[in-house]
């Protein structure tokens, strides 16, 4: 039965979140509303809740640092992520988690309402939005640095660092030939232009997805 449901809502929206929890009420569902993170994540810890529906961007914690606290604690919720963040670091954060759902807050309620019975059966199910930008811009990358050996990857991460040839020599100690020659492999494993700084570029647009590796 809906009304056996426990959903919680996180919004600091004060608007958006009663508007949210109307909707959940009028279809049925068992809902509590929480206006702040802290409060969210005392009550999951406290409560059987079988979805908590989260912003990202709350005071204090963010819609993510609830899920991971919360994720210690091995409860049983499930997690929907309900956000205007449409970036692709935001859906690296979000795929880092493995959470049930990921929704965009310009999207209708009968959206919402799909996704919580997706999820109510063990399912997944991610706005469309989510899903393109993940398939398009992100795992073609994931699998770029499938390429690269273990030796190389530990240098790539270094780069996201924003870490020197000298440096990494140090870290690692090797010598900055041995670097270079790494960074020159790197480079033509994962196609980049030759003859500029391509590597540390490349590695500041998807830091968030190298260190999915």
């Amino acid at each position: 039965m809906k009304n056996q449901i426990k959903i919680l809502v996180a919004d600091d929206h004060p608007l958006l979140l009663k508007g949210l929890l109307q909707e959940l009420q009028a279809a049925g569902y068992n809902t509590t509303g929480a206006n702040n993170s802290i409060e969210a994540l005392n009550y999951i810890a406290k409560n059987d809740i079988d979805i908590a529906i989260l912003d990202i961007e709350m005071p204090d914690l963010n819609g993510f640092e609830i899920i991971k606290k919360a994720k210690t604690q091995e409860n049983a919720t499930k997690f929907i992520i309900l956000t205007s963040h449409k970036e692709k670091g935001f859906v690296v954060s979000a795929s880092k988690l493995n959470i049930s759902g990921y929704l965009l807050k310009d999207e209708p309620f009968s959206e919402i309402n799909r996704c919580i019975k997706a999820v109510l059966k063990g399912d997944t199910y991610f706005s469309t939005t989510f899903t393109s930008i993940f398939n398009h811009s992100i795992a073609p990358e994931l699998n770029r640095l499938k390429l690269l050996s273990s030796s190389e990857k530990t240098i790539i991460k270094l780069v996201t660092q924003k870490k020197s040839t000298k440096d990494i020599a140090e870290i690692l100690s090797i010598s900055p030939r041995t670097v270079d020659k790494h960074r020159s492999n790197i480079i033509d494993k994962l196609g980049l232009m030759k003859g500029i700084d391509s590597l540390s570029i490349w590695t500041q647009e998807n830091k968030e997805i190298i260190l999915l590796n």
